[in-house]
């Protein structure tokens, strides 16, 4: 805790996703203070940044957070860099007591969608909590906003972004960003099963996020439904301004198509495929408009931390 009644934290990660987090930190919350920022780049922007903000830097990763005289006070880490390497980063740092909030999809610790199920984990007081991926953030909201009306054997979502706003971060973690976010859509969504796919868009100029949202449902009330869909949507806005919903959600029949092959054991037949068609606008901390990929990821992040340290200081 600081002078100021903030709470510390430190960024491991000076990439795109790392340093917007750190704009988002010092221009947005009151609840957090930054006090350090890694990288493994002496020449990347991120430390630039950091250091002409006055924030402590360091270009030996996780070993020279560690080192660092700010280490001691901090109390939560995000991590922006990579799966491979947050596993090795949160073994680093399991003896510091430390809060981890992951950036990436190494799914260390439980999924975690701030309007769905963050409160249900900050009861649990986990030290390690995954923010999903960029997809997942944008449409797991919208796949439990149906499944809390009626259930939902198979949902699938299809993600594009603008290749541009896919730094080498999110290129080398195209895979897991798949696995994790299909796991997602089942464990925090509610879906039977799920499915998740991402477009690296190369249109230029580029174009903003966008995300569909496909779910298979028995008979269930449609008002019901858009009705959910539609308080879930101003939920996510309350962090992320620039998520929306492009029209009206959609429901078709599905009857005689062979959409049981997409269920898993034991699920009853699906009558109604709904559809909801997202987009993100990125607040353009760091990034252009179009990169709203990353500015849905560091805005749930920061939204965690600032809950997991106001949890804190009631429990002091």
């Amino acid at each position: 805790m600081s002078s100021t009644g903030r709470t510390k934290v430190a960024i491991i990660g000076s990439g795109n996703i790392g340093t917007d987090l750190m704009i988002k930190v010092m221009r947005l919350s009151g609840s957090l203070e930054m006090a350090a920022m890694a990288g493994i780049d002496p020449e990347s922007d991120g430390l630039a940044r950091a250091a002409r903000m006055k924030v402590p830097t360091t270009a030996d990763g996780v070993d020279g957070l560690v080192a660092m005289d700010e280490f001691a006070d901090i109390e939560i880490i995000f991590d922006a860099t990579s799966a491979k390497a947050h596993v090795a980063n949160a073994a680093r740092l399991a003896p510091y007591g430390k809060r981890l909030v992951d950036l990436t999809p190494a799914a260390v610790g439980p999924y975690v969608v701030p309007p769905v199920n963050l409160d249900e984990h900050l009861r649990q007081d986990v030290a390690n909590v995954n923010m999903v991926s960029c997809g997942g953030q944008a449409t797991i909201p919208i796949v439990h906003a149906v499944s809390r009306v009626t259930s939902v054997p198979y949902a699938e979502i299809v993600a594009s972004i603008a290749s541009k706003s896919a730094g080498p971060g999110t290129r080398a973690n195209i895979d897991e960003f798949t696995e994790t976010t299909a796991a997602g859509i089942e464990r925090v969504g509610g879906a039977g099963r799920g499915k998740a796919v991402i477009v690296l868009n190369p249109a230029e100029p580029p174009i903003i996020m966008r995300d569909t949202v496909f779910c298979l449902i028995g008979d269930a009330d449609h008002e019901a439904i858009s009705t959910s869909v539609k308080e879930m949507v101003e939920r996510v806005r309350e962090y992320v301004p620039g998520y929306r919903l492009k029209q009206e959600v959609q429901f078709a029949s599905v009857d005689g198509d062979p959409v049981h092959t997409l269920l898993p054991d034991g699920a009853g037949p699906a009558t109604t495929k709904v559809t909801v068609f997202l987009e993100v606008e990125g607040a353009a901390h760091y990034l252009p408009a179009y990169a709203g990929n990353l500015d849905i990821m560091t805005s749930a992040a920061l939204r965690t931390a600032e809950h997991i340290a106001n949890r804190t200081e009631v429990a002091r």
